[in-house]
């Protein structure tokens, strides 16, 4: 073989090693210029969000000297979405960043987006097409929701809203365009992971002849995840996670324990393996349930807790933090749903022994109070007032549990709202009841709802919905007798 043939091949191997060992080197590194900062020395950020916008978190900094500076790191990254934030919060700009990244930006601070222009080895240039497409796509999309905002007839509003969807789909085209062109990058991944499901313009047909109009709700639902990658920890670094979990947990599912945790369970699966998106979908659902106002909720909370940091799947909590879960599902199953209710033996205002199981009512309304509570002497009257126009007829008994024991306010708080018909008065002495451990009393007012055998059928209920929660039980009952 020609020697000079043989060196040339040498040479053109080792350089495609070298060129492969720079590209696989962990961290990243980034050279800024902001050419219109010329102001000595200024402090940047290099921040990253983690699930959602609003909120993010500073991985690096660099002091920029006239404008210019340099981020560097040898240390793996996920990558994502990152942000570039001026100390004083005065500008800010989304960045493409990848382990391994090596690339340079040169921008103007007072007007960044038109003025980026990249170099080297990242995938921003893509990026910043795109951020210019919206900002084009963004003006004329607001002059056209302005121009309906205004627009004096029906005819006009149904008309620009019809150009209104089709810049939607405007957009859906170009990201598909960027999804089909370039399939293997961050973007596309970013891209499918803000698509939403196009629900097909025929929809099924029914037996009597009719299209079922339950199909384009439950197309979306079907569909809703198809495109996104729960095994990409990335996704974790961009704002766009949060938001659609939240949507999809809030729109999408029905609030039934039993349907939630099936929900829950399924997200969860589709993320094992990875770290991030794990955790994040984990915490968020075990969050989601525990500050639910639904009620029934609480009982999807103790299930995530049950299955998965029992269970000693929540690796990367400290040892009080896992405590803390698991104290406060504790304290919450006793009194789930379902359960049977825990007699108190209380005093009535006679100072009588006066137990809860002693109140012979289909249904009991069990209420815990402060008599120097602001939101109870709100919440109370409303009580009454429903009570006496609706919730008598349905046999119901409301026994009321006084928290602090200051009796002088306590009575007089019952004179003055007259709180008297229906009411069982009680309170706790020398507590010995227990009653916060075990009904989680640590608000007032804290509601429940009560059937005939003391079974818990409502919890953390109000005057707004207690009678529709009475409604609905009498509607099971009667159903049931007739089956």
């Amino acid at each position: 073989m020609n020697k000079i043939y043989l060196l040339s091949l040498v040479t053109a191997v080792m350089l495609t090693l070298t060129a492969f060992q720079t590209t696989a080197k962990d961290g990243y590194n980034i050279k800024v210029n902001f050419t219109d900062v010329q102001d000595g020395e200024t402090k940047l950020f290099l921040c990253h969000y983690f699930g959602k916008g609003g909120t993010v978190f500073k991985d690096d900094s660099v002091t920029l000297k006239n404008g210019a500076g340099v981020f560097a790191s040898s240390k793996k990254i996920d990558g994502g979405i990152y942000l570039l934030l001026f100390a004083d919060q005065t500008a800010s700009m989304e960045l493409i960043l990848l382990n391994g990244d090596n690339f340079s930006v040169t921008t103007k601070k007072s007007d960044m987006i038109p003025n980026c222009s990249f170099g080297g080895k990242s995938e921003n240039e893509l990026f910043y097409a795109y951020q210019r497409f919206l900002l084009d796509y963004g003006k004329e999309y607001n002059k056209l929701k302005t121009a309906q905002d205004e627009s004096k007839t029906d005819e006009d509003s149904i008309a620009i809203g019809k150009q209104l969807i089709e810049k939607g789909r405007e957009l859906s085209a170009y990201r598909k365009g960027v999804i089909k062109k370039q399939p293997t990058t961050f973007m596309a991944t970013v891209f499918k992971a803000l698509e939403e499901p196009q629900v097909p313009e025929e929809w099924p047909t029914l037996e009597d002849g009719s299209k079922d109009s339950t199909f384009p709700s439950m197309y979306y639902k079907a569909h809703y995840w198809d495109d996104f990658d729960f095994q990409d920890d990335r996704l974790i670094y961009t704002p766009i996670y949060e938001p659609k979990l939240q949507n999809y947990m809030d729109k999408w599912v029905v609030p039934i324990p039993d349907t939630v945790k099936k929900e829950c369970d399924d997200l969860i699966k589709q993320t094992e393996g990875t770290e991030e998106m794990f955790k994040y979908t984990l915490w968020y659902l075990t969050r989601w349930a525990e500050t639910s106002k639904i009620m029934g909720m609480d009982e999807v909370f103790v299930y995530l807790v049950e299955e998965y940091y029992m269970k000693g799947k929540a690796t990367w909590l400290e040892a009080d933090q896992l405590k803390k879960y698991i104290d406060r599902a504790n304290a919450i199953a006793p009194n789930m749903i379902g359960q049977p209710a825990m007699d108190l033996k209380v005093r009535n205002m006679a100072n009588q022994i006066q137990p809860l199981s002693s109140v012979d009512a289909n249904y009991t309304l069990l209420v815990f109070f402060e008599a120097d509570c602001g939101h109870c002497k709100k919440e109370l009257p409303k009580l009454d007032s429903l009570y006496k126009a609706e919730l008598y007829k349905y046999g119901l008994q409301i026994f009321a549990v006084e928290t602090s024991n200051e009796v002088e306010k306590w009575q007089k708080l019952v004179e003055e709202k007259g709180l008297r018909s229906g009411w069982i008065h009680t309170y706790d002495p020398d507590r010995s009841t227990n009653f916060r451990s075990f009904y989680d009393v640590y608000v007032t007012p804290t509601i429940y709802l009560l059937d005939d055998k003391k079974t818990i059928v409502g919890k953390r209920v109000n005057h707004s919905n207690i009678l529709d929660v009475i409604k609905y039980l009498e509607k099971k009952k009667t159903e049931k007798d007739k089956n």
